[in-house]
């Protein structure tokens, strides 16, 4: 059998846990702490925290959130939003994040990444990766910034690949046309990163059935299975989900 994670991720506005379509039109999903217990009680095996508009607000991630939920989550916990430096990558892992997931920052300044790979460890750095499509790029997926709302002319895969020899320990491309739309994961997008590099890909946008989650295992060949509200929303059970996994050989 192969193994996959679960990964729920709490997508974190003003203090709440909230999920949106292609980035926009969020709706309130609970209380970050609540939540991050809830998840780790019913079988999660990770959890992301993203501060979904620190960058954009142009600040740090809220560290009293993080340490709150840090407080109470047993499962290694991933947070992103806003860290631009060693110094702020620092506080969230003193924090008691176990991974920071750095974005914008890493690709204005990729020396970031070495950076954060040298004095903390590969396995503690998340490179992620907004991805819309774009056919006049090799791989047909152009990276975004700035919360998916900055085109950059990059190629996802070719970015994903320089992460990877900069030192990043994981890769966590989201496709913005999916993200939050319930239609499946982008599968060329996550299959084609997972070709381009050897260390884990977490798959996000776009999980809205159990089939998604195997396709994206099974097609996609990523490593730890992301999703947000599905999961906030009561629509899928992890451990239901876990069940229906196993029985397809994972």
């Amino acid at each position: 059998m192969s193994k996959v994670l679960i990964m729920p991720c709490l997508d974190i506005r003003d203090g709440r846990v909230v999920k949106g379509v292609h980035f926009v039109n969020l709706r309130d999903a609970g209380d970050p702490v609540e939540c991050a217990r809830i998840y780790c009680e019913s079988g999660a095996d990770e959890l992301a925290f993203l501060d979904i508009t620190a960058t954009i607000e142009k600040r740090k991630t809220t560290i009293e959130a993080v340490r709150r939920v840090a407080q109470v989550t047993t499962i290694p916990f991933t947070v992103g939003g806003g860290i631009k430096s060693i110094s702020d990558a620092g506080e969230v892992l003193e924090a008691g994040a176990n991974r920071i997931s750095i974005s914008s920052a890493a690709f204005r300044n990729p020396g970031l990444i070495d950076q954060a790979a040298a004095k903390f460890g590969s396995s503690k750095v998340v490179v992620a990766i907004d991805v819309d499509r774009n056919p006049a790029l090799p791989s047909g997926y152009e990276v975004y910034i700035d919360g998916g709302n900055t085109p950059t002319g990059k190629d996802a895969v070719q970015w994903a690949g320089e992460a990877e020899a900069r030192g990043a320990g994981y890769i966590l491309p989201t496709s913005k046309t999916r993200d939050g739309a319930r239609t499946g994961y982008d599968i060329p997008l996550i299959r084609g990163i997972k070709e381009a590099v050897k260390i884990p890909v977490i798959a996000s946008g776009g999980a809205g059935t159990m089939e998604h989650f195997l396709e994206a295992a099974r097609e996609g060949k990523a490593d730890i299975l992301l999703a947000a509200s599905v999961f906030h929303f009561g629509e899928i059970k992890i451990m239901e989900l876990k069940k229906y996994l196993n029985e397809h050989g994972f």
